[in-house]
C-alpha cells in the first residue's frame, strides 16, 4: 500500500504548475489534507492540524489554472474533477462566466488501520451511519470497509461512487475498495436512483454509500435497508442529535412524530403533555459520530440511543479509539470499561487527550431525568473519568442576577445564555408561562426541559437549579451545596415572613461565611436590613425592620 500511495502522489504533483512542483516534494506532502490554488493569491497548502502554509513565489495566474485543468478530465455538474487511477479530487470555484478561477486540490490517500477498533461491528452484519464534519475521514472509512468486508468476509459489495471519491477516478476502481464493485454516478441529483438500481440490477449483500444528504436519499436507504441488504453510509450532520433535528434525514434513525400523552403517562414521565417520539424503526442499526480521525462515539442500539435523546435523558455512547501510527500493529483501545454498568457508562468518558473533544460532545446529552438515582464507581481511572460539563440555562420572566449569584456563589458548572438554540434547559416563572407560549413551545421544539419557579426569591430560584441540574442524582456534587444550605434558607425565609409580619428583630442559627451570604441577599431581595454578629462558630444572622 505505501507504494501505491507514494505513486499516488507522483501522479497529483505531475499535474501541478511548474512554479508549485519546484517548491514541493512527495514527502512534504506526506501530512498535506489539500493544495489551494486561487487567481492573483500565492497557492496554500493546507495540514491535518489546519496550518496552512503559503508557498514563496508568483501569485497564480490564469495560465496556472489553465495548466492544470489541461492535464486532467472535463468537471461534471458538481464542479468536481479528479486524476485517474487515483483517489485525488479537483474541485473548481467559477466566475459567473463559467471560467475556472481557484482549484482545490484534496489528498485522496489509501490509508490503513482507522476502523479496526469498530471491527467487531462491521463483521456484525448490521446497517451503519457514519456521522462527522467535513474533512474528519469518513469517506476513508467506507474505503477500508469496502475492502474488509469484500476481501476478508467474502460479501457481494457495490458502492455507489457519487463523484468518484470512494474508489478514484477513471472507469477501472481503485485497488484500495479490494473486490468491491464500484457504481458511477453520473450526477449528484441522481445518486438515489443508482442505489437503487444497485438492489435490483446487482444481487449486493452490502451498498457502501457516501454523504446521504437528502429527503430522496434516505427514503432509498430505507427501501434498501427492508430488502434485507447490509447498508453501510455516511450522512451531513455532525451529531446524533443533529441529524433527529434534520427534517430531510431524520428518517434515517426512525423519523419523528409529536405525540399527546395522558395525563397518568405524563406524570410518570415527568414531562409535558405532548413530547417528541420515534416513528418508526431507524434504517441503521448503529450510529457511529467520528469525533476525530483516532475518536469514535459508537451507539450500538440505534433505537435506544434515539428514544433517549428525545426523551432528556441521559446517553453516553461507547467511545473507541484507534492508535494513531495507522499500520499493521493498529490498537483499539475502548474507553467504557467492561467493568461497570450500563447506566454507569453512560456517565464516563475517556481521560486524556480527547477530553476537550468528548466535553464539546456530552454538552449536547448531559439532561439528567430526575426520577433516575445512578451510582458511580471508579473502576480504572487510567481510562476513564466524569467529565465537568457547562450546561446552558436559557431564562424567562427570571431575575437574571440572582441567577448569576447563585451559579458565582455555590460555583455551579453553568452559565446564563440569551440564545435558545444554545441552550440545554430553560427556567421560566409560572406566573408568566401562558403569556411565554411562543418561546416556550420553541423550546419543547428543541426538545428542552422546562423547570418553572414559583417566585422570583433566592430560595425559590436555587431549589429549581438544584432540581434543574440533577445535583443530588449526579456525580458531580456542589461543594457546599446541600441539605444544610437548603434548610439554612428556609429558616431566613420563614424569619422574614416574621419579621414583615411585624416582629422587629430575629436571629438565625450559626451558619458559616458562604450561607450568611446567601442569607444577606434573601433579606436584600425583600428589603430588609441584616447583620452578621456573634464570633467564630456563634456567628450568625440578625434581621431587623427598621
Amino acid at each position: 500500500m505505501n507504494d501505491l500511495l507514494q505513486n499516488d502522489i507522483d501522479k497529483l504533483i505531475e499535474v501541478l504548475p511548474p512554479k508549485i512542483t519546484s517548491l514541493i516534494t512527495r514527502d512534504s506532502l506526506s501530512d498535506v489534507i489539500e493544495i489551494v490554488l486561487d487567481i492573483g493569491r500565492l497557492p496554500e497548502i493546507r495540514y491535518s492540524n489546519a496550518k496552512i502554509e503559503s508557498l514563496n513565489c508568483k501569485p497564480i495566474e490564469y495560465a496556472d489554472l489553465d495548466y492544470v485543468t489541461s492535464k486532467i478530465q472535463d468537471f461534471t455538474s458538481d464542479n468536481r474533477s479528479g486524476i485517474e487511477g487515483t483517489l485525488h479530487r479537483i474541485s473548481a470555484i467559477k466566475n459567473r462566466q463559467g471560467r475556472v478561477i481557484g482549484l482545490t486540490c484534496r489528498i485522496g490517500r489509501v490509508v490503513t488501520g482507522t476502523i479496526d477498533c469498530i471491527k467487531d461491528f462491521v463483521t456484525q452484519g448490521k446497517s451503519i451511519l457514519f456521522l462527522g464534519r467535513p474533512g474528519v475521514g469518513k469517506t476513508t472509512k467506507l474505503r477500508e470497509i469496502s475492502r474488509l468486508v469484500a476481501n476478508e468476509l467474502g460479501k457481494r459489495v457495490v458502492i455507489v461512487d457519487t463523484s468518484n471519491e470512494i474508489a478514484g477516478d477513471g472507469d477501472t476502481p481503485h485497488p484500495a475498495i479490494g473486490r468491491a464493485r464500484r457504481m458511477q454516478v453520473r450526477q449528484p441529483e441522481f445518486q438515489k436512483d443508482i442505489m437503487i438500481e444497485a438492489v435490483e440490477n446487482h444481487t449486493p449483500e452490502v451498498i457502501v454509500v457516501d454523504e446521504i444528504g437528502t429527503e430522496e436519499e434516505a427514503q432509498a436507504a430505507r427501501t434498501i435497508a427492508e430488502r434485507g441488504v447490509m447498508l453501510i453510509a455516511t450522512a451531513h450532520g455532525q451529531s446524533l442529535e443533529n441529524l433527529i433535528k434534520n427534517p430531510s434525514l431524520s428518517d434515517l434513525v426512525g423519523g419523528v412524530q409529536s405525540v399527546t400523552l395522558g395525563d397518568d403517562e405524563a406524570k410518570r414521565r415527568a414531562s409535558q403533555k405532548t413530547v417528541l417520539e420515534r416513528e418508526k424503526q431507524p434504517t441503521f442499526d448503529i450510529i457511529i459520530e467520528i469525533l476525530d480521525r483516532n475518536t469514535l462515539a459508537v451507539y450500538k442500539n440505534a433505537s435506544e440511543a434515539v428514544d433517549y435523546i428525545l426523551r432528556g435523558w441521559p446517553i453516553r455512547p461507547e467511545i473507541r479509539k484507534v492508535d494513531k501510527s495507522y499500520d499493521n500493529t493498529t490498537t483499539c483501545k475502548s474507553e467504557t470499561p467492561s467493568d461497570i454498568t450500563v447506566d454507569e457508562k453512560n456517565k464516563f468518558t475517556e481521560n486524556k487527550e480527547q477530553t476537550n473533544i468528548i466535553d464539546n460532545f456530552n454538552n449536547k446529552f448531559n439532561q439528567q431525568n430526575p426520577s433516575d438515582s445512578l451510582k458511580f464507581s471508579f473502576n480504572r481511572k487510567d481510562y476513564v473519568k466524569e467529565v465537568k460539563k457547562i450546561k446552558k440555562i436559557y431564562l424567562y420572566a427570571v431575575s437574571r442576577s440572582i441567577v448569576e449569584k447563585i451559579i458565582e456563589r455555590l460555583d455551579l458548572d453553568a452559565e446564563i445564555t440569551k440564545n435558545i438554540d444554545d441552550a440545554d434547559l430553560v427556567i421560566a416563572h409560572k406566573n408568566f408561562a401562558k403569556g411565554g407560549a411562543k418561546i416556550l413551545n420553541t423550546a419543547n421544539n428543541y426538545r428542552l426541559q422546562i423547570f418553572y419557579v414559583k417566585t422570583n426569591s433566592m430560595a425559590q430560584i436555587q431549589k429549581v437549579i438544584k432540581e434543574a441540574l440533577d445535583i443530588k442524582e449526579s456525580a458531580q456534587i456542589v461543594q457546599g451545596y446541600s441539605d444544610e444550605t437548603e434548610k439554612a434558607l428556609d429558616e431566613a425565609k420563614n424569619a422574614i415572613n416574621k419579621v414583615l409580619s411585624g416582629t422587629k428583630c430575629i436571629e438565625l442559627t450559626p451558619q458559616n461565611q458562604q450561607i450568611r451570604r446567601l442569607q444577606h441577599e434573601l433579606v436584600e431581595q425583600h428589603n430588609l436590613k441584616s447583620e452578621s454578629v456573634g464570633d467564630g462558630p456563634s456567628r450568625h444572622l440578625r434581621i431587623v425592620n427598621e
